[in-house]
């Protein structure tokens, strides 16, 4: 599975992400995906949701800096910050596992 990623749309105004944990929750298979510039950008996705939505690349695409950090990044900082997951826990298998 890849670990790098590129949403086609940006959320919170941005588009590259890292899946750094995979979890089974009710039998389906979740990633973690943070944002590879701003923590706080991070969320739960189904492998569905990823691998066959349609919404996601694989790998990092080389886009124009004004099409990976949008003005709805900084509208998202601007503004209250959105429900979302606190703190980070990274499986002993994962890649980003540095401990």
């Amino acid at each position: 599975m890849e670990n790098y990623w590129t949403s086609i749309k940006p959320i919170n105004g941005l588009r590259h992400f890292v899946l750094v944990n995979e979890t089974k929750e009710k039998g389906n298979i979740i990633f973690l995906m943070v944002s590879v510039l701003d923590s706080e950008i991070n969320f739960k996705v189904t492998y569905e949701e990823l691998i066959n939505g349609g919404n996601w690349y694989e790998g990092w695409i080389n886009i124009p800096k004004l099409q990976s950090i949008t003005q709805g990044y900084f509208d998202y900082k601007s503004s209250k910050k959105e429900e979302g997951i606190d703190e980070i826990f990274i499986n002993e298998d994962s890649l980003f596992n540095i401990s």
